[in-house]
Formats: C-alpha cells, structure tokens, sequence
C-alpha cells in the first residue's frame, strides 16, 4: 500500500515542492516502520532480503552468539552498505539489526533541487535514494562511521562537484558526510550517523558562447560547400586526372556526411537529446563516419608518400598497392568493425548530452585510440614526404619549370597536412583556451576547403577543364547568342 501510494503522489504534478517532501517524508517513515517488523529475535545471525517494484531490502540481525570477525557488508544490487554490527550489538547486550533500502524512483519526491548551495549551480542526482537504520535497536550509538558505494546513474562531468548528502527532513545535507573516493562507475561515502543518502553533483550551467555556436555553423557550411565541389569536380574531371581518386573522393564523402549530420544535431539538439534511442544513434553514426574518414585520411597519407618516391610513376605505383574496390571494402569495414564492437561491449555508451559518445568508463577511447594510431602515422608519413621532397629539390638543375613546379609540390605538400587530419592533435591541448579551440574549429571544419585548394585549383588538368567550362558557358552567354536565340527560337545556335 506504501509503495502504491507513493506511485500515485508521483503523479501529482500540481503540488508544491513543500508539499512533495513531505510525502516523501511520509513514505519514508512508513517504510522504516513496515521493515522494523523484519527483525525477528536470533541467536547467531539472520539476514532477510525483498525486492519489490521501486524498493529494495535487507535486513540483517545478530545475536548474542553471532561469531562474527569481520564488519558485515550488506548488499543491494549495485550499492553496498559497511556497517560495524558488532560493536553496535556489544553495546545492546549482544543483539543489534540494521535495515539497508534502496528507493528507485524517490529521486522524484526527493530531488536534488532540495540541495542547497551558495553557487548557482546545475544539481543531478548521481545515485538511486538510500535508507539505512538500525530497527528495534536501543542504543544507536555508531562506533564508526558508516560507508556507502554507490553506483552512478548518470554520466559524471569532470568539471563538476560530487557531494554525498543526506536528507535532513526537508532538504539534502552534507553534515556528517564525506566522498571518499570515486571513479567513472561509483563513489564511497562516509557518514557518521545513519538517515537517508543519496550522492549529488553539481556543474556549472553551460554558458554557450553565440560567437562560437555561430563561428562553427558558419565554418562547417563553408567546408561541406566545397566539399560538395570537389566531389563534383571529380566526378566530371576523374578520367583527365592522373592520380587515384579512390581514397580522396571516399574521404571527402565520409566528411560530408559527418559534417552535415553534425550539423543538424546540433542545429535541432534540443528537441534530438529529448529521444535517447535516435541520440544515441546519431552518436553511432558519427562515430562510424569520423573513423570512416580518418582511415581515409590513412590512406591518403601513403599515397602521398608513395606519389613523392615515384614522381615519374605516380600512376602505375599507385596501382601496385591496393585496387579501389580492396580500398573501398577496407575503409568502411574496419570503422563498421570499430563501433560494432564498442556497441557490444558498451551498449550504453553512446547518447551524451551532445549525442555524442559518453566519457564515462574510457569508452571515449573507441574513438581516440584508432584517431590516435592514425595521426600518429600520417606524422611519420609526412616527415618522410618532407625529407623526400627535400632531397628531390637538392638534386633539381637550375632550369625555372623544375624549380617551381616543385615548390608547388611542397607548398601543396604542406596544406596536406589539414588534410590528413594531423590538426585533429590540436583536440588534447584545447583545455579551454578559445585560441586554440577556434584553431581546431577553423583547421578541421575547412578540409573540404584544402582538399578543393590541392586537388582542383592547384591542379593543372583540372584548370584546364575550368577554363574550358568557363569558355563554353561565357560563350553560351554572350548578348549576341542570345539575342540571336531570341530573335530566331527555332535556329540550331
């Protein structure tokens, strides 16, 4: 009947925040009461355990010839309760009891807002509500303080505040309580005296910045428009080019995808973050698409390298290597393979509050770590192609068209570092500074913008096509054409 009631009180929308902890408090005196009747008279020990919808558990009792060396812990699911029944029965002439319960859904009556502080600060409930007393016990008197671990519930921010409190009749205190230790999974709290506990964090609430949010739509726009033209360009000019398209045009496909899918996600997050299971699954998809495009960019990189030891066989040492279809099966098998196996062992690991992939528990890694591996080689790979290059222009005549065609080939060697991803690195050293963060915004928003640069203007096949386009369509404008068009619709002008 208690829990019923409590199921309908939650119901209740229209209520006053006074008036929803004291139904809280109601609940929680009733029940202390109902699972006093658990404690039944022993000998040596006894331990009771129920689970009903919402709450959860156990009892343990001692009596006078419990032989016992070790302070009992009792367990309810994911939280543990350390509580030294021993001494507390030597002062209650042997016999003691201690009742721990768990509340899954008294975070609602309950709620973190009842927790106050000095600092305006955002406050989330980290742990389910639990209850701890020591029922038809006289002297209640702890002769050590009592510890908690308890699981999180919500994904932790490192920028934020765990407090471990306890409800003080209508509102969450910390007197008496302290966090001893925590990780990405559970905290330890320390409290001197049994009530109800539960562990809060506090963040600062997020202050966007309009400059930046409009910095980055602006950026990402402009680097998936010349996206959109060089898959263009390439598509008309492929046979006049005399490299593998292969990777590059993959490359700029997995970009384009990810770019414009983040940026509808955080064009409409407000109303995405709402439904958890299409979060969680724009989560995966950008994963895919961004490990998509990084493996790319890995091969990219060693065609490059291959491009700059075989400047007079470009074409045919490029073949030798791997053909389109092997590059095409490669470049989106191992990202596939990459995030079905982060979703196996982690299912819940995408669907942040970004709808992005959560940091807890170092799932972030199944992002970094292949990011990591391939940035590190195309670092190597462009260390070798500057070397290269470096000794190919030590040998160089001193004949004008060789001197600069190779410095074209270096300076678009150099922007080929924005396109193997290498400023991606700049990610680990943000740390808050806007400096370097609008730097990594500007340098991984505009690849697209590189790729159009190397491959298309700096491209003399390409050019040559462009000026040919542009012949065609001035002349196909021109007021004498059309005038005679419009004098003479049906002539073959």
């Amino acid at each position: 009947m208690v829990l019923n009631t409590q199921e309908q009180l939650l119901k209740v929308e229209t209520a006053s925040p006074e008036k929803i902890a004291s139904y809280g408090n109601t609940v929680l005196n009733r029940t202390e009461k109902l699972v006093s009747t658990l404690v039944k008279p022993t000998e040596t020990t006894e331990s009771v355990s129920i689970s009903r919808n919402g709450l959860d558990i156990q009892v343990f009792s001692v009596g006078p010839k419990a032989s016992m060396n070790e302070i009992p812990q009792l367990r309810i699911n994911s939280t543990q309760m350390d509580i030294d029944l021993i001494q507390i029965s030597k002062n209650n002439n042997g016999s003691a009891a201690a009742a721990f319960m768990s509340f899954s859904s008294m975070a609602s009556m309950l709620k973190p807002s009842f927790f106050n502080t000095t600092n305006n600060t955002v406050k989330t409930m980290m742990s389910i509500v639990v209850s701890a007393t020591l029922p038809k016990t006289t002297n209640t008197q702890l002769s050590r303080p009592v510890n908690f671990t308890l699981e999180h519930i919500e994904q932790i921010d490192p920028n934020g505040t765990l407090s471990c409190v306890y409800w003080n009749n209508t509102v969450w205190d910390e007197d008496g309580c302290s966090l001893l230790q925590t990780n990405s999974s559970h905290s330890v709290c320390s409290c001197i005296h049994l009530s109800t506990f539960a562990l809060i964090m506090q963040t600062n609430p997020d202050q966007s910045d309009p400059l930046l949010e409009l910095l980055s739509m602006v950026a990402v726009a402009v680097g998936l428009f010349f996206l959109s033209l060089s898959l263009l360009t390439f598509a008309l000019c492929r046979r006049n080019m005399r490299v593998n398209l292969a990777p590059l045009i993959n490359l700029c496909i997995s970009l384009f995808l990810a770019h414009l899918l983040f940026l509808l996600t955080q064009k409409f997050l407000q109303y995405i973050v709402r439904i958890q299971l299409l979060c969680a699954a724009m989560a995966g998809v950008l994963h895919f698409l961004f490990l998509s495009a990084f493996v790319w960019m890995f091969f990219e990189a060693v065609l490059l390298l291959i491009s700059v030891k075989n400047l007079t066989k470009i074409r045919s040492k490029q073949k030798e290597v791997l053909g389109w279809k092997c590059l095409i099966v490669i470049g989106y098998i191992i990202p596939l393979i990459v995030v079905g196996m982060s979703v196996g062992l982690f299912p819940d690991g995408y669907g942040s509050k970004k709808c992005w992939i959560k940091t807890d528990r170092d799932f972030v890694w199944s992002f970094l770590g292949p990011v990591c591996f391939i940035i590190i080689f195309n670092l190597i790979f462009f260390v070798m192609i500057i070397i290269t290059l470096r000794k190919n222009v030590a040998g160089l005549n001193s004949e004008f068209s060789q001197i600069k065609q190779m410095r074209i080939l270096v300076f678009k060697t150099l922007i080929q570092i924005v396109i193997l991803g290498c400023p991606w690195i700049l990610g680990f050293f943000v740390n808050g500074s806007r400096v370097l963060e609008i730097v990594f915004l500007f340098l991984n928003s505009q690849q697209g913008t590189f790729i159009f640069l190397v491959h298309c203007i700096f491209n003399q096949e390409v050019r040559k096509q462009y000026r040919k386009w542009l012949n065609t369509l001035c002349c196909c404008f021109k007021p004498s054409a059309l005038r005679d068009v419009m004098e003479n619709p049906t002539s073959t002008h």
